[in-house]
């Protein structure tokens, strides 16, 4: 029979080992992020200048010029997208959390986890399918379809998530009031889930932000000002790309200067869903 002091040490060194492996693989992760982030802050920052962020592209092959012209357009297709998908997703969440425990919830649930792993290259086929090729041109507005379906199934599982966490007691006590359900859903859930809710839909704007490969099927980017939504037009993604594979040393320049301040954009709006998470301090009197 093992000696209760030998148990008791055998597992010490486990949980020592065990430490040790989840310690030295939480600082490779973080060495790989922080490497990522340094050199591409190195490449970039250096090229990131008022010019730069303010001027159109110059004819290909003369160096200089800038990505004003992506940087509205990214503004413009991440805002109608969110326009288009956050509603749905918080839509979809709500009747989850409410009216969802049943089968057809399970199917609305099973369906959003595929479209989660759905590679966005396959939107991007389905855009061009469904909005491309009925204009026959692409578009802006095709470009945000693609990246509205993308968002919804984000926003719909995490606006889930932070509804149930609303208690119970809170929609049993506006109901005994004799408050319509709609209304307590209305008036007393959303507006207690409302940050969580800002939260995820923060995180999949920052998510889409980045997105290049269903804009080269829909959106297909532009180097002049976009001439409105039924017309292609430039993102920071697709000015990356272009520019990368360019035989311009001075196109790679800039792409590594938007790369970074595509960097700085997803960065700050995770963010801000962190300090949308952090928890109220409430005033507390004498």
């Amino acid at each position: 029979m093992t000696p209760p002091d030998a148990g008791l040490a055998r597992r010490r060194r486990t949980n020592a080992v065990m430490f040790g492996l989840a310690a030295v693989c939480t600082a490779v992760a973080l060495s790989v992020l922080f490497v990522l982030l340094a050199y591409i802050t190195w490449k970039g920052v250096s090229s990131l200048t008022w010019a730069f962020l303010s001027r159109l592209p110059r004819p290909v092959g003369e160096p200089g010029g800038g990505i004003a012209h992506a940087i509205v357009g990214t503004v413009k297709l991440v805002g109608l997208a969110a326009v288009l998908g956050v509603p749905v997703g918080v839509l979809g969440a709500t009747y989850l959390s409410e009216y969802g425990s049943n089968r057809f919830g399970f199917a609305i649930r099973y369906c959003a986890d595929v479209l989660n792993g759905i590679p966005s290259i396959v939107t991007g086929i389905f855009a061009f399918t469904v909005v491309v090729l009925p204009l026959k041109h692409f578009s802006a507005l095709a470009g945000s379809v693609a990246l509205a379906v993308i968002m919804i199934p984000l926003v719909l599982r995490s606006s889930e998530e932070f509804l149930r966490l609303v208690p119970v007691s809170v929609r049993e006590a506006a109901l005994a009031l004799g408050v319509p359900r709609w209304k307590v859903i209305a008036r007393v859930v959303l507006p207690t889930a409302s940050r969580g809710i800002m939260t995820g839909s923060l995180l999949a704007v920052s998510r889409v932000a980045g997105e290049t490969a269903p804009l080269v099927f829909t959106a297909f980017g532009a180097r002049h000002w976009d001439q409105g939504w039924l017309q292609p037009i430039a993102a920071l993604p697709l000015v990356i790309y272009s520019y990368a594979i360019s035989p311009y040393e001075d196109w790679h320049r800039q792409a590594w200067a938007a790369a970074f301040l595509l960097l700085i954009v997803v960065l700050a709006g995770n963010l801000a869903a962190r300090a949308l998470m952090q928890p109220r301090q409430e005033g507390t009197g004498s």
